[in-house]
Formats: structure tokens, sequence, C-alpha cells
């Protein structure tokens, strides 16, 4: 697999981020793949106000490499019910990639004001099979989601 991380313009950074801000989400992907690649990767933008729900990816070549270009943030793994197993924090000074073993329930939490995050994952995207999300966390967007995300950094 080639572990390349591709250079991004200044001008690619910045309208990344502008869009991020303008999103319910607070964070926007640049997807480098093309539909049905084997390799997926992308760049997302993510603002330090973004929750992502957990998630698993069920598939034995789904490994998630994720490589820190900007900023800081908060790996976190749960066990099946939600319980906080381990939780690792990249920076631009120590850590700035890690893998997230298939089958393993995550999220990533962010630390600094706008970071970038490069992802690769082996595997043929199919939306209905990519990941599972955790029944045991709140829906991106609900009332519990800005509480539980504050939890969570509590825990970094």
């Amino acid at each position: 697999m080639d572990t390349t991380i591709p250079e991004l313009s200044k001008k690619e950074i910045e309208s990344h981020f502008l869009e991020a801000k303008k999103t319910s989400r607070r964070r926007s992907p640049l997807i480098l793949h093309e539909k049905g690649d084997y390799l997926n990767k992308v760049f997302n933008f993510i603002l330090k106000d973004s929750y992502m729900h957990p998630h698993l990816h069920p598939s034995d070549e789904k490994v998630e490499n994720m490589y820190l270009i900007k900023g800081s943030f908060g790996l976190i793994e749960f066990d099946d019910k939600g319980n906080i197993n381990k939780t690792t924090v990249l920076n631009e000074h120590d850590l700035t990639s890690i893998k997230v073993p298939a089958y393993t329930w995550h999220t990533y939490v962010m630390l600094s004001e706008e970071n970038i995050v490069y992802e690769t994952m082996e595997g043929k995207y199919e939306p209905d099979t990519w990941k599972r999300m955790a029944p045991w966390a709140p829906q991106e967007e609900s009332n519990e989601a800005p509480s539980y995300l504050q939890k969570l950094k509590n825990n970094l």
C-alpha cells in the first residue's frame, strides 16, 4: 500500500476549512480515490466542535490508517458496550499516525481549532457494509451529541 501523503495547496486548505464552518457536521472531506477503488484515500478538514459517531469497520482488510497533518486529536477505542478501552492523543510534535484495527469501535475528537487528518483504508466502498454505527452512542446532530462529545474529551 502506498503511504505517500499527497500535497495540499493553501487554496485547498482554506476552501475546505471554510466549507467545514458552513456545515452542521463541522467537517469537510477531500476524497482522492475514485468510486470502486480498492484503496480509499481522503483528507478530512475537521473543526474542534465536530462530533463523529463511534463506529467500526466490519471487514478484515478495513484497517484505518490515520495521519495527522495539522492540529491535534484524540483517538478513542471502545468495547462492545461503549466503555472506553484506550485513548491515544496525536499531535504534530509526538505521535502523528496510528492504525485502527478492523472490528474496533472507535471515534476521534478534535483538540485543536482546525485539524487535518489524512486517512487510508483498503476495501471497495459499499455504503451498506463500510461501517457500523455504535448503537450505544448518540447520533450526530442529536441533542445528546454535544454533551457526549464533551464527556469523550474529558477522558483524554
